[in-house]
């Protein structure tokens, strides 16, 4: 075996020096593709086939990388592929000029070229283009891997996402999609009046959020600053400024673990709408998602895994002490003091912490019992107020607060609350956040001073939304892990 992996490196590394002497001889003929600055281009690949029968007869140009080859005497045949697919040319001899088809010949799989001809139709009937000038673009010094070998290993796939896109045509087309969900979600919230903002990255308080962000030292400042981990706290000071309805598309990090649904850095939509509380935030996430699935998939009905989610119909809402009782038994409701939670957990063999409150305990629950039972549009309401910092209170049960999380295919999709703008409330919940940081909550947010100043000037009651672009994406391209949606993932060094 490590016998025949030598003789395939030195195999390789002969046809590298091959394409580095191909491109050396180029050069030394005044024929360097490293000169040519641009190439005009009238038509796409895909154009050309959707209209042909307006094109046929027509000269065009189209630019792409050799992705096949076939040399027979006088004439050849290549496969050029470009952003919207591919296209066959057809290559003569007598129809580009002795020296150009010698040149040609030479070319190699991988290499981008230019190609000018008439769009015409074989005798198989594959639309094509016979060519009447071919330029050498750019020379490709290295191998492509094979189609239907080389790239299997989804660690190499990652790191190298440029040959990723070039192999494989459905990864190409999962990323469009990802640019025009993005696009479609502007264009949601454009025509509903919010406004798009962009708020700092790097900040001195990370908050708005359970997680540990990372650190960094502004030099200029002297000061230690931190990556924002939410769009929350800023976006919420524009509110209190009196803008009404913004939003942020923009890259957040978080310094935890990676795993198919997690990456340290990702991007996360966040909007704010003054006047509204969490009932209306659930009525524009359903209409937002119905919206993005129709507009960019065509459907509302999404494969997704083994099940078809169903994006159509009414979201359910059902409450996170209801969805504990429906799929674990167990009534919180009913469940008076922390001692008695803490004997459910113990019964039931649910693992919480000395510092988890009766609240805590219930949101433990429901990610033991509950959560991967939701397949379906799930809108869960009213969390616990341990776990939901930033949020209003229910007027009728202090202990809840208004907020939800929508659930598809067991996985959380998007976090909302009415936005809790009472500023001697937010500083009483920033004490509990700092008490449990003392105690071991890493996740645990701080007091920020500023935020708290914004939200004694005052702020009107307020909706807000925030869901992660990824996840989305995930789910409207069938995709199972979130690197897969990633253009460039993290990944750890390799040492060298």
């Amino acid at each position: 075996m490590a016998e025949n992996n030598q003789q395939q490196e030195k195999d390789l590394s002969e046809l590298l020096k091959v394409r580095r002497a191909k491109l050396a001889e180029l050069q030394e003929n005044g024929k360097d593709p490293f000169q040519i600055t641009k190439y005009d281009v009238t038509h796409h690949s895909k154009e050309i086939k959707e209209h042909f029968d307006e094109l046929e007869g027509k000269s065009v140009s189209v630019a792409g990388r050799i992705m096949s080859k076939r040399v027979m005497g006088k004439a050849s045949f290549c496969n050029v592929a470009d952003k919207l697919g591919n296209i066959q040319s057809y290559v003569a001899r007598d129809s580009i000029g002795e020296g150009s088809y010698k040149d040609f010949k030479k070319y190699d799989v991988g290499d981008i070229v230019g190609i000018k001809g008439e769009v015409f139709k074989t005798k198989t009937g594959e639309i094509s283009i016979h060519a009447s000038d071919v330029v050498l673009l750019s020379k490709s010094l290295q191998i492509l891997p094979e189609k239907y070998h080389g790239l299997k290993d989804t660690d190499i796939r990652y790191r190298q996402r440029y040959t990723d896109l070039i192999m494989n045509d459905e990864v190409k087309e999962t990323f469009i999609k990802r640019s025009q969900i993005i696009s479609s979600i502007r264009r949601f919230l454009d025509k509903k009046g919010f406004m798009e903002v962009e708020t700092p990255m790097l900040v001195a308080n990370a908050g708005g959020a359970a997680a540990r962000p990372f650190e960094t030292h502004y030099n200029a400042l002297d000061e230690d600053v931190k990556l924002r981990i939410s769009l929350e706290l800023y976006l919420k000071r524009l509110i209190v400024g009196g803008l009404e309805r913004v939003y942020e598309i923009g890259r957040v990090f978080r310094n935890e673990g990676l795993d198919t649904r997690h990456n340290p850095e990702f991007t996360l939509m966040e909007l704010y709408q003054a006047y509204t509380d969490y009932n209306g935030m659930m009525d524009l996430t359903e209409e937002m998602y119905r919206h993005v699935a129709q507009e960019v998939c065509g459907t509302t009905l999404i494969p997704y895994a083994d099940a078809m989610i169903d994006l159509g119909k009414p979201f359910e809402r059902i409450s996170m002490t209801d969805a504990v009782k429906k799929y674990a038994n167990v009534d919180f409701s009913e469940v008076a003091t922390l001692e008695e939670a803490r004997k459910l957990a113990d019964e039931h063999n649910v693992h919480y912490e000395e510092r988890h409150g009766k609240g805590d305990i219930l949101a433990l629950f429901f990610e033991e019992f509950v959560e991967d039972k939701l397949i379906q549009p799930t809108f869960v309401t009213d969390h616990p107020i341990e776990i939901s910092p930033l949020t209003k209170k229910k007027p009728d049960n202090p202990e809840l607060t208004e907020r939800f999380e929508l659930f598809i295919y067991g996985r959380e999709m998007a976090n909302a609350y009415s936005e809790l703008n009472d500023p001697i409330d937010q500083r009483e919940r920033f004490k509990a956040q700092e008490i449990a940081l003392a105690a071991g909550d890493d996740e645990a947010q701080t007091t920020d001073e500023d935020f708290l100043n914004a939200l004694e000037i005052g702020m009107p009651p307020t909706g807000g939304i925030g869901y992660g672009i990824d996840r989305l994406v995930m789910l409207l391209t069938n995709s199972p892990a979130i690197r897969d949606v990633l253009l460039f993932p993290t990944m750890k060094s390799i040492d060298k």
